[in-house]
């Protein structure tokens, strides 16, 4: 069964701007600040941050995160699919208490003594990762979930965080 997905933003695309991507970019960066500027959203009553370092043409790391994938902070390159998808990130933690929409767990990370918060669409096909610091939340990524093996592994997490097996 396909999801609803029809609440989510729609895609903020390339083409809309002729191509033209330094226009697009500042219209992707533009829509993030909307969501995670000032006023900074609160998450379950915390604080929200942002991972401001390393800025990257002054743009903040959790930025970079949302629409770059690579496997250093200096090795990333920016991801059309994650930039197009750049409202989402907002629209899932607006609708997290809606599990209609949008699934929700917590995994606790022991080598950082914090936990993360994982943010899903019902079918696993796009994760937003909270990091929770205990008095505050950094939205660390989000990103969609292409791979069907990938899902299945969320879809385990998520079995596993309700003490379910799959």
């Amino acid at each position: 069964m396909t999801p609803d997905l029809t609440w989510l933003p729609g895609l903020l695309e390339l083409k809309d701007f002729g191509g033209d991507w330094d226009r697009y970019f500042a219209a992707v960066h533009h829509a993030f600040e909307q969501d995670f500027g000032e006023p900074r959203p609160n998450f379950r009553g915390k604080r929200m941050g942002l991972k401001r370092h390393p800025l990257i043409e002054g743009m903040s790391a959790t930025f970079w995160h949302f629409v770059s994938e690579g496997k250093g902070e200096t090795e990333r390159y920016p991801d059309l699919r994650r930039c197009e998808r750049i409202r989402w990130p907002g629209a899932l933690l607006r609708n997290e208490g809606d599990p209609s929409r949008v699934l929700t767990w917590e995994e606790v990370d022991p080598r950082r003594r914090s936990s993360k918060v994982l943010l899903t669409l019902t079918d696993f096909s796009y994760l937003v990762v909270i990091d929770d610091r205990g008095d505050y939340v950094l939205p660390w990524t989000a990103y969609p979930v292409e791979r069907a093996h990938s899902r299945g592994k969320l879809v385990r997490r998520f079995a596993q965080s309700r003490g379910q097996k799959c």
